[in-house]
């Protein structure tokens, strides 16, 4: 096997570790919760159904490439609750230290390829970046929603949290903005949310 494809398949195994990593928000049709793996696929589905309503055109090969890539860094770093104020002062450096080591297992075009996707999605200054992140909020969203607030009761989570994470990317699309406040109005109405 040649150095390269070693590589590459070091790359693909080491990612195999996804499907352990669980995130707060449940599955609906079991009682577990949805794993990151799960979770980027679900993205990517995301970005090729709804890329229509994006307010900016986007390119949704780059945004399914971002999406499929952007928590992989959870494979050292750990998933960090969106509303966990304590973890997010130390996500950033687990991060890049996560991204460092996992895209430098790729040959170097790859690793450079991968980390620069993966730091347009944290950085979120493109109109691909921003749709993807915007995705990203959506899902688990209408995952809690459609599982009865479920997380969000678990961890006592307020309409006004879960505002402020999608405030910064409504502008993306004012049809799933719509979609978005509306289901964190119902929630609230029925008490899901505080």
């Amino acid at each position: 096997m040649n150095d390269r494809i070693k590589k590459q398949l070091d790359f693909m195994l080491e990612l195999d570790k996804m499907k352990n990593l669980y995130r707060q928000t449940y599955v609906l049709h079991e009682d577990r919760k949805e794993n990151d793996a799960e979770h980027s696929w679900h993205l990517a589905i995301l970005a090729m159904l709804l890329s229509e309503y994006a307010a900016q055109p986007v390119d949704v090969l780059h945004v399914m490439k971002m999406v499929l890539i952007h928590d992989v860094v959870e494979i050292d770093a750990g998933d960090t609750y969106c509303y966990d104020a304590e973890g997010y002062k130390s996500k950033a450096d687990r991060e890049e230290k996560a991204a460092q080591r996992i895209f430098g297992l790729l040959p170097d075009d790859q690793r450079e390829e991968f980390y620069t996707l993966w730091r347009e999605f944290e950085d979120s200054e493109t109109s691909d970046a921003r749709f993807a992140a915007m995705l990203d909020r959506l899902q688990p969203i209408m995952l809690n929603y459609t599982k009865g607030g479920r997380s969000w009761q678990e961890h006592g989570i307020h309409k006004e949290q879960v505002l402020a994470r999608n405030l910064p990317y409504l502008s993306e699309s004012e049809q799933l903005a719509d979609v978005i406040r509306s289901v964190i109005d119902d929630a609230a109405e029925k008490g899901w949310l505080k």
